[in-house]
């Protein structure tokens, strides 16, 4: 079926009946009060878990359903479309069947904060895209999002349960970190970071196949049909994206379950794959993501990245062979945001949803914030590029932030070519003034001061002269930048 298939594992249907791991998960649920949150990303893992789980609680007498099953699902705000109208479908039909039933199953949406989100950091702040050594997208769009919700359960309820539909033929490495936390005597494990959450893995002995045979002979309780599950993953590379709560998660790029802005694979198979089964209206999005990993070539990185860190210091490799390059330029991300505002136009045009969004509203918001505070953007461009590509306007914030315009900014620019001085280190502490204007306590002032001129604001040019033949000064400055 599957290259995951291959393999010679036995079935666990050869010492374990059906009634026999259903019941296991009823004495589980009934040893204690603790809530159990289900992670659930519509594959056909987490599908598994959740039908027996289900299936499980179902057959109980209704005054022994007390205890609450949350069905989380994380919504990075860039998954692949089709799977992201998948399970926000799957999740309408979970909480309409479980309110049928009576059954304590609430099924939730979980989304990245506004400062966490990918074309926030990405196109905002300028962090490249994510690669094998930098998956900072990971910690931001998965890992945070879940432990809010696993903290706040905490918080209401003292302990909670996590189900993770993950087994142990996954990988070696999977295999490694169920034994480290199992709880002797115990079908829970400790959580790996949360020391009043537990977790339940009731198919951490299935194969691939077992998984397959499950759901292809036990229905979907909620309404959802698993040979269209079957279907899509023979239409792509199999796989799929769980919940994470660690940093030991595999990427999921190769995965119909993933974000289809990943960049952490080589080559993004899946969406290639859905593109050859006549989802064509996705070819701009496979274009877009190609173009954040070229920006990964070593050879290209300066077309794309700044020579400075994001704290504004230049750091050189440990050889001494160059410079580490640093976020992407402005003049980059302000392309980047151009492009995409014209593939959305173009995916809603071609695609199934004409009101799709590929950036949500607020994030533009908190790109344009971004832009005028960090970058000096007197010219307000994510105002300007959104509406020259969409012929609309948001209903942009106005407040005291960008208030110089764009004729002041010409301005600005032949004072400082006069005088030799950097305009964009002038408009951070012009902007910095203006914030900090009014306040009765400016003594904050001094230190937000002191970061701006501690940047490395010489040209690229003339970092790398210093670097050819330093002088006493440069031999200085280039000790402070190593490591």
């Amino acid at each position: 079926m599957t290259q995951e298939s291959l393999g010679s594992r036995p079935s666990i249907f050869d010492y374990r009946s059906l009634d026999d791991i259903q019941k296991e998960i009823q004495e589980v649920y009934l040893s204690d009060n603790r809530p159990w949150v289900l992670g659930y990303s519509g594959g056909k893992d987490s599908t598994t878990a959740l039908q027996l789980v289900w299936y499980a609680i179902s057959e109980l007498p209704e005054e022994k359903r007390t205890k609450p099953v949350f069905v989380i699902s994380s919504d990075t705000l860039v998954e692949t479309p089709i799977i992201s109208d998948y399970i926000t479908k799957a999740q309408k039909r979970i909480n309409d069947a479980a309110e049928k039933a009576n059954l304590p199953i609430k099924a939730v949406m979980l989304y990245p904060q506004i400062e966490d989100t990918f074309w926030v950091n990405l196109l905002g702040k300028g962090y490249p895209a994510p690669s094998i050594t930098f998956r900072w997208c990971t910690e931001r769009l998965k890992i945070r999002t879940a432990d809010r919700f696993i903290l706040n359960s905490v918080t209401e309820y003292g302990e909670v349960v996590l189900i993770l539909g993950v087994r142990k033929e996954e990988s070696a490495t999977r295999a490694q970190v169920i034994n480290l936390y199992q709880i002797e005597g115990s079908k829970l494990s400790h959580h790996s970071r949360f020391a009043q959450s537990y977790v339940y893995t009731p198919i951490v002995d299935f194969s691939v196949d077992d998984i397959w045979t499950y759901l292809l002979q036990k229905p979907c309780p909620w309404g959802s049909n698993n040979r269209d599950l079957l279907v899509m993953y023979k239409n792509a590379a199999d796989g799929e994206c769980p919940l994470v709560v660690d940093d030991s998660t595999a990427p999921c790029g190769n995965s119909r379950f993933g974000c289809w802005t990943c960049t952490v694979v080589a080559k993004d198979r899946s969406m290639e794959a859905m593109i050859e089964s006549g989802e064509d209206w996705m070819e701009p999005l496979l274009d877009f993501r190609n173009l954040l990993a070229e920006t990964q070539i070593p050879e290209k990185k300066h077309l794309y990245r700044e020579f400075t860190r994001m704290n504004g210091q230049v750091k050189m490799k440990k050889d001494g062979s160059g410079i580490i390059r640093g976020p992407y330029k402005f003049s980059f991300c302000q392309e980047l945001f151009r492009r995409l505002l014209e593939i959305q136009k173009q995916v809603c045009e071609t695609g199934p949803d004409p009101k799709y969004a590929l950036i949500q509203p607020e994030e533009i918001m908190e790109i344009r914030r971004i832009w005028q505070m960090q970058k000096g953007d007197w010219k307000d461009s994510a105002a300007v590029i959104y509406e020259e590509v969409t012929g609309e306007k948001l209903a942009w914030v106005r407040d005291d932030l960008g208030s110089y315009s764009q004729e002041e900014g010409r301005i600005l620019d032949r004072v400082c070519e006069r005088h030799g001085v950097p305009t964009l280190l002038v408009t951070r502490l012009l902007d910095l003034e203006q914030q900090k204007q009014g306040m009765c306590k400016r003594s904050s002032i001094y230190i937000e001061m002191d970061k701006i001129l501690g940047k490395d604001w010489r040209t690229e040019e003339e970092v790398l002269a210093s670097l050819t033949s330093p002088d006493e000064k440069g031999q200085q400055h280039l000790k402070v930048m190593e490591e």
